[in-house]
């Protein structure tokens, strides 16, 4: 299985503030490495504060590194102008970010339009992107974000993350803030999903629950640091104190 996403050696620091800090730098992520195949799913487990999102924010260059490298497809992220990196990952948030001004169709097809494809073409990927996350496009594609629920909206999230057909899929917790009922369902959509695509993914998340349910590999962050990597069983048979509260918590 060739690597869609490698990362080596990751470090983030920033200068230390305030009395008894001067001179001092502050690691957030300290040497993280993991690769991640076309058609897996790496879930950061932790709690907050532990360096999950920091360390999607070096992966699409949101932050910079401080120390080691990120490969996407086999090319070095440094090595490339940023807004074009970006437009190679898919990027999906809790908050959705998607434009109030834009229709639906419009939000999903962003991406592609910025790339300069033919409008037959975006209009095409769209319509398959809304089927595929289980939204009519004749229903949906011509309404705005205002009038659609959160699950709706996060559904319209992951169709614009894929409408480039990026070969690398960040998640942000991107589930956390709906409702139980709703939350339970984009779960279990996204877990069938997950083998359509053949993407390589990095799904972020505080919920062991649902990282056990979407992982291919769990990965376990604590104070910047990935202290377990593994399946879902090996996960749940491991005996580092960290794990087992988590799992204990679950």
């Amino acid at each position: 299985m060739s690597a869609v996403l490698e990362v080596r050696g990751l470090g983030y620091t920033l200068p230390g503030r305030g009395t008894g800090e001067e001179g001092r730098v502050l690691p957030i992520v300290r040497d993280v490495s993991f690769t991640v195949g076309a058609g897996e799913t790496l879930v950061l487990l932790g709690r907050s504060g532990s360096g999950k999102t920091t360390t999607l924010k070096l992966i699409n260059r949101l932050l910079e590194p401080s120390v080691g490298e990120v490969l996407v497809a086999g090319q070095r992220t440094a090595a490339l102008e940023p807004t074009s990196l970006r437009r190679r990952i898919g990027y999906v948030i809790q908050e959705v970010g998607l434009l109030p001004h834009f229709t639906v169709a419009e939000n999903a097809g962003l991406v592609p339009r910025l790339e300069r494809w033919p409008p037959e073409r975006i209009a095409a990927r769209v319509r398959e992107l809304l089927a595929l996350v289980g939204l009519d496009p004749e229903a949906f594609g011509g309404r705005y974000p205002h009038q659609l629920s959160g699950g709706q909206r996060q559904r319209v999230g992951v169709a614009r993350a894929l409408a480039a057909d990026p070969p690398l899929l960040l998640l942000d917790e991107p589930f956390g803030a709906l409702d139980p009922i709703t939350r339970f369902e984009l779960q279990q959509e996204f877990r069938a999903l997950e083998g359509r695509l053949g993407k390589g993914m990095v799904f972020v998340t505080h919920d062991v629950r649902e990282g056990l349910l979407l992982g291919t590999r769990i990965g376990l962050m604590h104070a910047g640091r990935l202290l377990f990597l593994g399946t879902p069983d090996e996960f749940r048979r491991n005996e580092h104190p960290e794990v087992r509260r988590f799992l204990e918590a679950a």
